[in-house]
């Protein structure tokens, strides 16, 4: 741009001296001046040729560099009606016309990914350089307990308040592990890493697998305990039928069979025991599905206070219940919950031993039921498998009771968790689904 300015002064001053070389030579003639005129002209000339030949390309050149800095792909560059020079144009703008297409290719390609890592079921953490979020999708912000992803930009993930973010942060480059968290969901948690502008990005993979591995623990548990109970059974049966006979005879006969007669009534109270201890296997593959109908959390408690007094006295327990005022209407199935109210208590109870303190209370937005107890609390090493099936605390445990429980809340699409907290005191925290039906109809 600056060399044309100074083609351009140079000619506004090679013309001014042609004009004053013409105005002298009207009065003087002479062979000098008509020289330096000639001489004059033909530099106008090779300056005009040389514009057009060198600095009309150049400048070409200079506006194809200026879009391409503005970036401006739809812009093209115009013919200089020179044959080389058309070339470098031609093969400019085919270049524009490339990049063009290749940003839209990209863009609608960026786009497309972008709607699938947003309705993605898996989630989805970018991260930064310094391990900060960067985007998240829907279902991430969902399992770290955000309604809105854009919430969760700009945090580190160690900030954030739950288990499966401890995971998370855990989580060398590379690495992919599956957890159990203390509310029975399993989750797969990767740390891997993609490629842009050259380096490295992080990115953290959330899969939630908790449905899957329950629908195959249950098949095959539900297997396992069919054969097994139907062995048992028919064997029960049988040692049933023999042991009767051989009391009949015994009270038939006229000698004294006494410790022996002993020895039957053991066999016949072990074998019940066994035909119930198996029984109580095979209920929990047969839950009936939930029938859901709406009702006042508060009350359904209240209904069921003196049950729970009588069993929390039998242990010398106190039980409080902390209810709130007014009404949290839920869909429940209320023969179901109340034997998951049951089992609760009952499992703080037992861990509790002897005079110790259980709290039975609800809140509102979300309805939530919490029962609270003093007792011992839950290792960590077991938290993480409390509601895996069969596992139990307790010496004598079989894991059915909180198994049980598991399924009716997954029945009833409620959120739970069962942690022992940093004030020692152990929580049993039930969420309920926000059901719009039913507040209508519980008013009703």
């Amino acid at each position: 741009m600056r060399i044309s300015w100074i083609l351009i002064i140079i000619i506004l001053l090679l013309g001014a001296s042609l004009v004053s070389s013409l105005l002298l030579s009207v009065s003087e003639a002479g062979t000098e001046l008509y020289i330096t005129q000639s001489a004059c002209v033909l530099a106008i000339i090779l300056l005009i040729v040389f514009y057009r030949s060198v600095m009309k390309p150049i400048r070409s050149i200079t506006n194809g560099i200026d879009l391409l800095r503005e970036q401006d792909f739809s812009s093209r560059l115009s013919h200089v009606n020179q044959h080389e020079a058309d070339k470098i144009v031609d093969m400019f703008n085919g270049m524009m016309v490339a990049l063009k297409e290749e940003r839209l290719r990209l863009r609608e390609q960026n786009h497309f990914l972008d709607l699938l890592v947003d309705v993605s079921p898996m989630g989805i953490l970018i991260l930064s350089d310094a391990d900060r979020i960067k985007t998240a999708n829907k279902a991430a912000a969902a399992f770290l307990g955000f309604a809105d992803s854009s919430a969760l930009e700009g945090l580190t993930v160690d900030s954030l308040d739950s288990q499966l973010a401890a995971v998370l942060s855990g989580l060398s480059q590379g690495q992919t592990v599956t957890e159990r968290l203390n509310d029975s969901m399993i989750y797969r948690c990767s740390r891997l890493s993609f490629m842009d502008q050259g380096y490295p990005h992080p990115f953290l993979l959330i899969e939630k697998l908790t449905e899957e591995v329950m629908i195959a623990e249950k098949k095959s548990y539900e297997k396992v305990i069919r054969v097994i109970a139907h062995e048992v059974n028919n064997s029960m049966a049988g040692v049933n039928s023999m042991l009767s006979t051989a009391r009949l005879m015994l009270s038939e006969s006229s000698d004294d069979y006494a410790d022996l007669s002993e020895v039957v009534s053991v066999c016949e109270a072990r074998c019940q025991s066994m035909s119930k201890f198996i029984t109580a296997f095979a209920d929990v593959v047969k839950i009936p599905e939930a029938s859901l109908k709406p009702t006042d959390l508060n009350s359904l408690i209240e209904s069921w206070r003196v049950m729970l007094e009588s069993l929390c006295g039998r242990h010398g327990i106190k039980i409080e219940f902390r209810l709130e005022a007014q009404p949290i209407p839920v869909m429940t199935d209320t023969v179901l919950m109340e034997q998951v109210i049951i089992n609760i208590v009952k499992n703080s109870a037992e861990s509790i031993g002897s005079s110790g303190l259980i709290t039975v209370a609800t809140s509102a937005s979300p309805a939530t039921l919490t029962v609270t107890d003093n007792g011992p609390g839950i290792d960590p090493e077991a938290a993480k498998k409390l509601f895996s099936p069969f596992f139990s605390t307790k010496v004598n445990g079989h894991g059915i009771g909180l198994l049980f429980v598991s399924e009716v809340l997954h029945k009833h699409s409620c959120k739970f968790s069962l942690a022992t907290g940093q004030d020692g005191l152990t929580r049993f925290s039930i969420s309920f689904p926000d059901h719009k039906s039913a507040v209508p109809a519980f008013r009703k």
